[in-house]
C-alpha cells in the first residue's frame, strides 16, 4: 500500500520526534507518574507497601509545612531578585569601553568555574565565627565585640545561604545578559545620542526594554533551579539552626532519604512539582501582561 503525500511527512516528522519523546517519558514522564503513585502509599524500608490515599497529604498540611513553603519563596524571591539586579547592572558595566574590559569579563566567571561544593564549603569557613575571614574583619574593624557565628543563628544563617547562592548565579546571568545588551542594534544608541538623550535614559528607554525577554527567561530559569537548589543550604546549615533555613527541597529530602518515609517524601515531591507549574503559569501570564502594556 503506498501512502499519500501528507501521511508519509507525518510519519517522518514523527520519526524524527520519536527519540525525544521517547527521552522524554523515560526522564520526565514516567518518574513523575511513579512519584504520584508513591505519595499515595506507606512506602519505606518494609517490604509491604499500602495503599493509604490522602494521608501524606493531609500530614503534610497539618505539620509546619506552611512556614516551609513561606520561607521557600521568600528565599527564592530573594536571591533570584539580587542576582537579576546585579547580573543587568554588571552587564552593563562589562559592556562599557573602558580599559580592561576583557580581563574584568574573565574576573566574573570564578565563581561559575570553580565547582559548586568548593565554593559553598569556601564560603562555610569564612562564616565560621571563631576562625572564619568575615568575622575577623567585622572583630578589627570594630563592627562586632566578638566572633560572629553566621550560621548558627537562624535570621544570619538564612541571608548567609541566600548571599552564596547569589555569588554562585550571578556570573551566569551577568554574561547572559552581556550576550543580549550585545545583540541590541548600535544604531539605536547613537541614534539616541545625538539626540542628547543621557546614559541612565538609554540605558531605561533601549537597553532595559530591548532585554525583556532575556529577563523573562533567566528568571524563570533561575527562580526554577533556586527554588530546587539543594546544595547550597545542605552543605552549609543542612536546613538548620531549628529548621530557620530548612526549605521545601531540604524537607522534602529530610522526610524521604533521612527518616525513610518514602511515601511522604514523594507527596511533598508533588506538591513541589505543583507549585512550580503554578507559579510558572501565573508568571508567564503576568509578564506577557506588563510587555503588552510596555510597561519598561
Amino acid at each position: 500500500m503506498t501512502l499519500s503525500r501528507n501521511a508519509s511527512q507525518s510519519l517522518f516528522a514523527f520519526a524524527l520526534l520519536a527519540p525525544a519523546l521517547l527521552y522524554v517519558f523515560i526522564i520526565v514522564a514516567y518518574p513523575l507518574l511513579d512519584t504520584v503513585i508513591l505519595s499515595f502509599t506507606n512506602a519505606s524500608l518494609r517490604k509491604q507497601v499500602d495503599w493509604v490515599g490522602w494521608a501524606n497529604y493531609t500530614k503534610i498540611f497539618h505539620s509546619d509545612f506552611s512556614t516551609i513553603v513561606i520561607r521557600t519563596f521568600v528565599w527564592t524571591f530573594f536571591s533570584v531578585a539580587t542576582k537579576m539586579v546585579f547580573g543587568i547592572f554588571g552587564a552593563v558595566l562589562l559592556n562599557s569601553a573602558v580599559p580592561g574590559r576583557a580581563i574584568f569579563r574573565v574576573l566574573t566567571l570564578p565563581p561559575w568555574i570553580v565547582p559548586m561544593a568548593i565554593g559553598i564549603f569556601m564560603w562555610g569557613w569564612m562564616y565560621n565565627g571563631q576562625f572564619g575571614m568575615i568575622s575577623g574583619l567585622l572583630q578589627r574593624f570594630g563592627i562586632t565585640d566578638g566572633p560572629v557565628a553566621f550560621l548558627a543563628r537562624g535570621e544570619t544563617a538564612f541571608w548567609a545561604t541566600i548571599f552564596t547562592d547569589v555569588w554562585i548565579g550571578v556570573p551566569m546571568v551577568t554574561l547572559y545578559f552581556l550576550a543580549s545588551i550585545q545583540s541590541i542594534p548600535k544604531d539605536l544608541y547613537e541614534a539616541a545620542w545625538v539626540d542628547g538623550a543621557g546614559r541612565f535614559y538609554r540605558f531605561r528607554r533601549i537597553t532595559l526594554p530591548m532585554i525583556v525577554p532575556s529577563i523573562i527567561t533567566m528568571s524563570m530559569i533561575s527562580m526554577i533551579a533556586t527554588f530546587n537548589s539543594f546544595d547550597i543550604i545542605w552543605i552549609l546549615t543542612q536546613g538548620g539552626p531549628s529548621g530557620e533555613t530548612t526549605t521545601m527541597i531540604i524537607d522534602t529530602y529530610k522526610t524521604a532519604i533521612g527518616s525513610y518515609k518514602y511515601g511522604e517524601g514523594a507527596a511533598r515531591a508533588v506538591l513541589i512539582c505543583i507549585f512550580l507549574s503554578l507559579f510558572t503559569f501565573f508568571y508567564f501570564r503576568l509578564v506577557s501582561r506588563l510587555s503588552r502594556k510596555n510597561q519598561f
